[in-house]
């Protein structure tokens, strides 16, 4: 591990000290990696290349004409990107679906923009993470992996 030193002003330090409180982290040290990794990771989708893996939340009322059809159609046609949906009731008009996504960056954020861009989609968040994509034959502790290669994705940092 390597070790850095910075500098802050004494209201920034207190600020920082009652985020890290809040949170719950250990150390000032594990919040500085998260917001060095959160803002890698921003940068990382600037450039909108390589592959991802995403978590596409969003709140809609099913009443909504056709949006839950609308939604249904817009995932099968992405079948692609999309590896499993969860939904949940939130009460008697409204839904929260969280759609897992897996693939190239620039499609899965399209994809993602235009779920959420649908009439009568509300709350729509997607959390990009990047990843390394890495296949390969290997074993799994003491036993092979399946007869065959298979792809790892790794997320990057």
């Amino acid at each position: 591990m390597e070790r850095i030193t910075i500098s802050l002003d004494a209201a920034l330090a207190r600020e920082f000290d009652a985020l890290i409180e809040r949170r719950g982290y250990r150390s000032r040290s594990e919040a500085i990696r998260d917001l060095l990794r959160s803002h890698l990771e921003a940068a990382r989708h600037a450039t909108e290349t390589g592959h991802c893996v995403a978590n596409l939340s969003y709140v809609y009322n099913h009443h909504e004409r056709d949006l839950a059809e609308r939604l249904t159609q817009l995932q099968h046609a992405h079948h692609d990107l999309t590896v499993a949906t969860m939904h949940a009731h939130l009460d008697h008009d409204h839904c929260l679906e969280s759609v897992i996504l897996r693939g190239p960056t620039a499609s899965v954020r399209a994809f993602a923009e235009a779920l959420c861009a649908e009439r009568g989609v509300r709350h729509g968040q997607v959390n990009i993470v990047t990843v390394e994509l890495e296949n390969g034959a290997h074993a799994h502790g003491d036993r092979p992996c399946g007869g065959g290669t298979h792809q790892h994705l790794r997320p990057k940092s």
